[in-house]
């Protein structure tokens, strides 16, 4: 019978469960269930929400993953006992409020209807403005803590979050003992032990080895109320994958799982995706390609950690013993949607009619008819801001070249190319601070089914690019941080190498550089970042006001 690792792979709107074999990294089975609240971002209890809200039940998510664990193990076909250890991604920064047990605040009764007291999801975007105090006060002090993360911090972190709360509910903040990743909250239910994993704690939560999390002092100059933060975000930080505890009896009879079954600490959704990308080299990048883009790059231990231009450096912050730098694109997936929807005319739906196809894909294979640089029109994938390497989400879109024979598939290719300009702006980034990447795998959604986008990566960057072997990374990235909490000894694996190794892979077809359409590509970029600078570093401030005027016009 092969050894399994069980991982949950905790999304915006599901949780999926995967059995991965740790020899072979073959999937055994797997299942997803949407959560019973979905996202509350419209009303709670009645009463409609304020504008940026974005919360979650967190029952949803107990009993969203033993559901989806039951309905694997169906699918596997396979034994519970089999099962060696549990891995956990999950989105962040996405936090709740708990009591000093960890029964989560919005499940007493006086809380029951205070929104503050439910689980902020990551795009939870109603602390912009303590977003930017956080920022402006760390930047005036010169906080050491901000080199970190480029630019400045985002709303959606734990420290705006948390003042956020103080400010519009201070009874919620009061009455929390604790302030908890969700991640780190479903470990601690399942083993019933508290620990912070090193992924969410440095990338969202301001932490860093040695240093911890930012000072009491600073806290204190934000809001003297923020004097207990530390007390209420106490708990041993840990690399991802190392053992936070064994499963509890409650849950071990819930599951159908052995007690004490080894469950590792948790680690972003994202960047969960590295080992299954079976990666685990300094030099080595993995891009997720989906709504947004991720881009996770490892380096060395001993590598800088003040990188202008990224979101976050952290050591430990991906696997342990490296330092983990994170880099994105605020906009991916969604701007070819945005194409689709607004542009869409009546050829192109009576094409996808004809074809018993989707519009997006009638418009998808038009764009490919394109030779490189053949739309005439040079974009900026700016449509929901930037967030690497200028880390400004006020900037906006735009388009070059366009005439009255302009084609909708014309713009849907240009933002094709905008987007791998933006990939290559961030590569280049990484190289020019002396961090080489020597290997790009890529996952996600449009890894998947998008080969003719993955072609035109690999032209604008000239270099070659891989594809994730499994079409659920982040699952398999969450089985592989059960196989290392479970070790060698128990069927899993000592380390991540060989548990990237074992489990993880890369599919036998790569995307390589045509020479023709790089030359071409190499020319476009150099106007792409000509662009760049203009509207994004001060010289021309036009999008910023374009907003604001917009904003009063109502």
């Amino acid at each position: 019978m092969p050894r399994a690792a069980l991982g949950l792979d905790f999304g915006t709107e599901s949780v999926r469960a995967v059995l991965v074999d740790t020899a072979s990294g073959r999937e055994l089975g797997g299942a997803s269930v949407p959560f019973a609240h979905g996202v509350i971002d419209r009303a709670l209890g009645g009463k409609r929400l304020p504008p940026d809200f974005a919360l979650q039940h967190p029952r949803d998510y107990l009993d969203g993953l033993a559901l989806a664990v039951k309905k694997a193990f169906q699918a596997a076909r396979t034994k519970p006992d089999s099962v060696v250890g549990i891995g956990v991604d999950f989105t962040a920064c996405t936090v709740l409020p708990t009591d000093a047990l960890g029964e989560p605040l919005c499940f007493k009764k006086d809380f029951a209807k205070n929104p503050h007291a439910y689980v902020k999801l990551w795009k939870h975007h109603a602390a912009q403005a303590q977003a930017d105090y956080v920022s402006a006060l760390a930047r005036e002090r010169g906080e050491k803590f901000l080199r970190h993360y480029g630019a400045g911090v985002s709303c959606e972190w734990l420290l705006p979050k948390a003042l956020e709360t103080l400010e519009r509910a201070p009874e919620v903040f009061e009455a929390a003992a604790r302030i908890v990743e969700a991640g780190d909250w479903v470990i601690w239910q399942l083993t019933g032990a508290l620990a912070r994993n090193a992924c969410a704690a440095g990338y969202k939560g301001c932490w860093s080895e040695g240093a911890g999390y930012p000072h009491e002092s600073f806290l204190v100059a934000l809001n003297p109320g923020l004097r207990e933060l530390s007390a209420k975000l106490s708990g041993e930080v840990k690399p991802a994958g190392a053992r936070v505890g064994g499963l509890n009896a409650a849950w071990a009879k819930r599951l159908g799982l052995p007690e004490g079954t080894p469950v590792g600490a948790a680690i972003i959704d994202a960047h969960a995706a590295v080992p299954a990308c079976s990666l685990a080299k300094p030099g080595e990048l993995a891009i997720i390609l989906g709504t947004s883009f991720c881009h996770m790059l490892l380096g060395a231990a001993d590598a800088p950690d003040d990188i202008p231009g990224v979101a976050g450096s952290v050591k430990d912050g991906i696997l342990p013993g490296l330092m983990g730098y994170e880099a994105g694109q605020a906009g991916g997936g969604d701007l070819w949607a945005w194409c689709v929807r607004e542009l869409s005319n009546d050829s192109i739906r009576a094409e996808a009619r004809k074809r018993r196809s989707s519009e997006h894909a009638v418009m998808a294979a038009r764009a490919a008819k394109f030779a490189p640089g053949g739309t005439g029109l040079l974009a900026l994938d700016w449509l929901n801001g930037n967030r690497s390497p200028l880390n400004r989400p006020e900037l906006t879109g735009a388009l070059v070249g366009l005439t009255l024979a302009t084609p909708p598939e014309a713009v849907y290719r240009a933002l094709q190319e905008a987007l791998a300009f933006g990939t290559r702006v961030i590569i280049d980034n990484f190289e020019a601070r002396r961090l080489p990447v020597n290997r790009i795998v890529t996952c996600g959604g449009i890894a998947e089914k998008d080969p003719a986008f993955l072609q035109i990566l690999s032209d604008v960057c000239n270099r070659e690019i891989e594809v994730a072997r499994s079409g659920q990374a982040c699952a398999v990235g969450g089985a592989i941080l059960g196989a290392v909490a479970a070790g060698a000894s128990h069927g899993g694996h000592d380390d991540f190498a060989a548990a990237a190794k074992a489990m993880g892979g890369v599919r036998a077809r790569t995307f390589k550089p045509r020479p023709a359409a790089a030359k071409v590509y190499a020319e476009l970029f150099e106007e792409y970042v000509k662009l760049a600078d203009y509207f994004g570093r001060g010289a021309n401030e036009v999008m910023k006001k374009l907003r604001e005027t917009a904003a009063k016009a109502g």
